[in-house]
């Protein structure tokens, strides 16, 4: 039985708790749709009653922590992110070259791990939690390329005129296009500094 129907369009509901939730609680969830998924389960197979008892947990445990599975599968999602870089705020070439080299070993680790493709090819398809993921997950990752590159503009490095946001396209593109779309291309070493210097070459004053 799955919860009450909601308005597609909405963003996913925050549950309010009336006590603090277990981190190991939400962990052991978590950790038991991954093993589902690794398993060869799939998202439109997995119910909320069969993930309450992979964890050994009780259906309405599950309930109190996400409104229900799309919910949890972002939750999901996000266990497999990293923290971003701490960037140095010095030199907007080599705070570019961190933030694209995050990403160019984000998708070494994608492709290594069975768990992470089964996850993000999965939930591809579920169009409300993907597009929750790139509003929170990857929204933040651009804001990060969008602060670098306006300082750079503000500092002259970079021209004012040209759009941030088709920058930061510019930016991340080849990189996704060879960890997403063309596996086969390796992501060596010194290629997100190929990139960076590369649009920086077309973009300065």
């Amino acid at each position: 039985m799955s919860g009450p129907a909601r308005d597609a369009g909405a963003p996913l509901p925050v549950q309010q708790r009336g006590r603090p939730r277990s981190a190991a609680v939400d962990t052991a969830v978590i950790e038991s749709v991954l093993r589902l998924l690794e398993g060869g389960v799939t998202v439109g197979e997995l119910s909320m009653e069969r993930i309450a008892r992979e964890a050994g947990v009780g259906k309405a445990t599950v309930y109190r922590r996400w409104a229900g599975k799309e919910a949890l599968m972002l939750d999901v999602l996000r266990s497999l992110e990293e923290d971003a870089p701490e960037l140095a705020g010095v030199s907007v070439r080599d705070d570019l070259v961190a933030l694209l080299d995050f990403l160019r070993r984000r998708g070494l680790a994608k492709r290594s791990s069975a768990v992470m493709r089964t996850v993000v090819g999965q939930v591809q398809a579920q169009p409300r939690v993907w597009r929750e993921y790139h509003e929170t997950v990857v929204a933040a990752r651009r804001e990060s390329f969008r602060a670098v590159l306006r300082r750079g503009a503000a500092a002259g490095e970079i021209r004012r005129d040209v759009d941030v946001d088709l920058l930061i396209d510019l930016f991340v593109s080849p990189m996704l296009v060879r960890a997403v779309l063309h596996e086969w291309q390796e992501l060596p070493a010194g290629l997100a500094e190929g990139i960076v210097d590369t649009v920086l070459d077309g973009v300065r004053p």
